[in-house]
């Protein structure tokens, strides 16, 4: 009967290749201190030798033995220095080798995450749709679950837009994860903090050209292309000029499998002729609201 041996994972490999070196390393410190002991004893010959004024044959035979224990100890000096900076680099090396494995597994976890939801998406659709064409095909047909229905089919199409959207975003977050990108946790602390914000009630959208807006004494720039907590306030005016729409409109979809999320884009410059300033764009429509009045 054929045995197998189970191919090593680069974890086991590094950890098999420390152990060897680790080994290795013992027994040249075991023999350089055997070594050292050699020679702080041919030394200490040597030199009740000397004092006793042995003759000049003994001297240099003594010499000799203590001279070619030095070097001995010399050499596995060297040897010991590099065997120590080969288990460093492989110590180094399996440290990368296990966090690799740490986000190899994390994303694995994420990306099934974003199949549990694609897959309980048709479920929950399938059932809206069926609750929605049970009131249609009613015989009588009562206005508050007409609302109702219209309501839940609104839902429906809502979140079949988000659950798309979020599955992007965990994909898109598991190869970053896959490569080691330190910028996932700084973005989402960054997210983090801009809705935890109190001051400024905001609406995640998806602009279509750079904009510019004033919060305070702060000027805040976006560009094309990219998810940005706008203001409530300024939201009209960007929806009703074309400037942005919702993270979960179905040409926002689109645009995101184009452009991507614009997450480390840029920001535009000020010079920038395609920049729209929301504020001013608001303050026009109330000058001509005004002079209409």
């Amino acid at each position: 009967m054929a045995f197998f041996k189970r191919e090593l994972g680069p974890v086991e490999r590094f950890e098999a290749a420390l152990k060897l070196k680790q080994a290795e390393r013992d027994k040249l410190a075991a023999r350089l201190a055997l070594a050292e002991s050699a020679f702080a004893e041919k030394r200490t010959i040597a030199e009740k030798l000397a004092v006793a004024g042995a003759s000049t044959a003994r001297l240099e035979k003594a010499e000799a033995q203590m001279r070619a224990d030095e070097d001995r100890a010399r050499t596995l000096r060297t040897e010991l220095a590099d065997i120590d900076e080969q288990v460093v680099s492989t110590e180094r090396t399996l440290a990368d080798a296990r966090a690799q494995r740490d986000r190899e597994t994390l994303a694995d976890q994420i990306e099934a995450l974003a199949t549990s939801i694609e897959r309980s998406v048709p479920p929950f659709g399938a059932g809206a749709t069926a609750l929605v064409d049970a009131i249609a095909r009613g015989s009588t047909q009562v206005p508050e679950a007409t609302r109702f229905a219209t309501s839940v089919d609104a839902i429906r199409r809502e979140v079949l837009s988000a659950a798309d959207l979020v599955c992007w975003e965990l994909r898109t977050l598991a190869v970053r994860t896959r490569a080691g990108n330190a910028n996932v946790s700084a973005a989402v602390q960054a997210e983090a903090e801009v809705a935890a914000a109190p001051v400024i009630e905001r609406q995640r959208v998806y602009t279509f050209n750079p904009l510019l807006w004033r919060e305070g004494s702060e000027v805040k720039k976006a560009p094309a292309f990219a998810m940005v907590a706008l203001p409530k306030a300024l939201l009209p005016i960007a929806l009703r000029h074309q400037h942005a729409d919702y993270v979960n409109a179905r040409r926002v979809q689109t645009l995101m499998h184009v452009h991507g999320s614009g997450e480390g884009k840029a920001e535009p410059a000020t010079d920038d002729p395609l920049l729209v300033d929301l504020d001013a764009l608001a303050a026009g429509e109330q000058s001509a609201r005004a002079n209409v009045a």
